[in-house]
């Protein structure tokens, strides 16, 4: 009878205890419907679509491309040595859900096709020590876009406590032309800090400093910081503001705050005919002399011959040339010696290729007493080998030699050298999807290959202004492919540039932004000069939506840049041809 009662006893006290754990199981998923975009997830290529949606307005669209499968995650607080149910709807090809960092065995579930809304499921149990967990859906590689909404994470609450109080002594340091250091007193219980740029976060960081960047010269900030626990995010410390210094980065100092920049049939003639150096307008703030070409793929020696009389009767004598250029520096403008071209395949493949190539650009620059150097490398020039996976740190040959001997020539002429680069969109923003070979192979080896070489440089380079024309579809920040002809391709081309990008996709492998006075936009100057010429009246609409954020259509960017360079055109001639439009829309803007 006791012992009965004792189980009578005990049976109700196992229920309550059942019951209270029970009712202790919250949904931890932050924002698992996506009613606030992309709120509380990570995501490599994702957005919140309005259909299809499981429930309420939104939902997940994730595109995987190249090597990313295009997963969206986030870090959840859990309890330790409890179970937990995730729990999400589905729809397209191959979609997976799952949770790593358990602290037991992680879990993942998916199904194979679901052309309607399917929910998948799955339990775990965390370690005796585990206090987060990520939980994450993603597609598979090349299967197209996948839909994810109603995505829960079912279990004990953690115990969150309370935000910590707001940061203080907020101070900046050290500034630049387009960076500001900060640094901060620790705040009790913080676990991480947000900074803040004009009301808007820009980062987030473990310690008490960080130093913003991609900033504009000669530009007002105002910052703040917060700081966060599980609990939360405190409010915002006092503000600071600090003014970034002028741009001088790469012999940029003393270039207009916007200028115009053109490619001058120097050694050819063709249907646009000869044009004088002494007879570019004013309005030519740099002219890039096209071109010195190698007198073999690999040699490394570089040979500027002027075009003969045969093929441009009007051509000017030496004498006459570098007067012209005399008097163009006068004026204020740079003329540089540009390498390379559709014709002028540059490969430094050795190391005495490499200082050949140092050699003759020295004599090409001072036998005509030039400003600098821009790289027009085209076609075949620049490859990443198959073993050549990190842009920070190349390892191919191409690539090695020519950062190299530009660092050479810099360093020989000193801070006014000017130093441009006009790379295709494969060659740069098509490295928002993939680089060199990929990771299964087989992908082309030219793809984004400049990146290596703008980044090695980016603190010396003076102007990138990338080919936006001859280019097919090349996919934004947005994951949309954007096409030539209008501004909507100029403007998601440029915002890549401003804003940064993930390079093949990886979130670990970031292209960081460039400043915008290193930016100029390169377009066509007339229809017969290539494909991809818009109008004036897209060109305005591309420097509206880029400077003022007004005018944009229907990409969206990621800043605004008042500071951006200018544009570049192929090419002076061309533009003379088609009666100076080009020029005369530069003009008509920036006055």
């Amino acid at each position: 009878m006791a012992l009965l009662t004792a189980v009578a006893l005990a049976v109700p006290g196992i229920t309550a205890l059942s019951t209270a754990a029970h009712a202790a199981d919250v949904d931890l998923a932050r924002n698992g419907g996506f009613e606030a975009g992309l709120d509380g997830w990570t995501c490599t290529a994702g957005k919140a679509v309005s259909s299809p949606v499981h429930s309420g307005s939104w939902a997940l669209q994730a595109t995987p491309a190249g090597s990313d499968h295009a997963q969206c995650s986030q870090s959840v607080t859990v309890q330790p040595n409890s179970e937990y149910t995730l729990t999400g709807h589905v729809r397209g090809t191959y979609v997976y859900l799952g949770a790593s960092g358990t602290g037991t065995t992680d879990v993942s579930t998916w199904t194979q096709s679901a052309p309607d809304w399917q929910q998948l499921r799955t339990t775990f149990r965390t370690g005796a020590s585990t206090t987060r967990v990520t939980i994450y859906t993603h597609g598979w590689y090349g299967t197209g876009a996948y839909y994810a909404d109603d995505v829960s994470l079912v279990g004990p609450g953690a115990s969150t406590g309370r935000p910590p109080a707001a940061p203080t002594g907020l101070t900046a340091g050290t500034v630049t032309s387009s960076s500001v250091a900060l640094s901060w007193t620790a705040a009790s219980g913080a676990t991480s800090y947000a900074v803040y740029r004009d009301g808007a976060k820009v980062r987030t960081v473990s310690g008490t400093s960080a130093t913003v960047s991609g900033l504009s010269a000669s530009t007002a900030y105002s910052f703040q910081v917060s700081a966060l626990n599980d609990a939360g995010e405190s409010a915002k410390s006092a503000a600071v503001t600090a003014t970034t210094s002028t741009g001088t980065g790469g012999g940029s100092g003393d270039l207009p705050a916007h200028a115009l920049v053109g490619y001058l049939h120097a050694s050819f003639a063709n249907g646009a005919g000869y044009t004088r150096l002494a007879d570019v307008p004013d309005s030519w703030d740099v002219i890039d002399l096209a071109f010195g070409e190698p007198t073999s793929v690999t040699s490394g020696d570089i040979r500027f011959t002027r075009c003969p009389v045969t093929e441009c009767p009007n051509v000017e004598s030496d004498a006459d040339f570098k007067a012209a250029i005399k008097a163009k520096q006068a004026a204020g403008k740079k003329v540089l010696i540009s390498i390379g071209g559709q014709n002028g395949q540059v490969q430094l493949t050795t190391t005495a290729a490499r200082d050949t190539f140092v050699t003759s650009v020295s004599k090409i620059i001072d036998t005509y007493g030039l400003d600098g150097l821009d790289i027009d490398f085209e076609g075949h020039s620049l490859s990443l080998n198959a073993d050549d996976t990190d842009f920070k740190n190349p390892k191919t040959p191409v690539i090695v030699n020519l950062i190299s001997a530009l660092k050479t020539l810099k360093a020989k002429y000193g801070s006014t050298f000017v130093l441009s680069m006009a790379p295709e969109t494969f060659f740069v923003q098509m490295g928002y999807q993939f680089y060199g070979t990929g990771q299964w192979g087989g992908q082309d080896p030219r793809c984004g290959a400049y990146l290596p070489v703008i980044h090695a440089l980016r603190d010396d380079l003076t102007l990138l202004h990338v080919q936006d024309y001859n280019s097919g579809p090349i996919m934004g920040l947005d994951n949309q492919y954007h096409s030539m002809g209008g501004a909507d391709f100029h403007i998601a081309m440029t915002d890549m540039l401003l804003t940064g990008f993930p390079v093949a996709g990886n979130a670990g492998n970031v292209f960081p932004p460039l400043r915008p006075d290193q930016i100029a936009i390169g377009m066509p100057a007339s229809t017969n000069a290539g494909n991809g010429y818009v109008s004036a009246a897209e060109i305005t609409k591309t420097l509206d939506c880029l400077t003022r954020r007004t005018n944009c259509g229907s990409y969206t960017t990621h800043g605004t840049w008042p500071a951006l360079r200018g544009l570049m055109t192929w090419s002076v001639n061309w533009d003379r041809f088609a009666g100076w439009e080009f020029q005369r829309t530069f003009d008509a803007y920036f006055g």
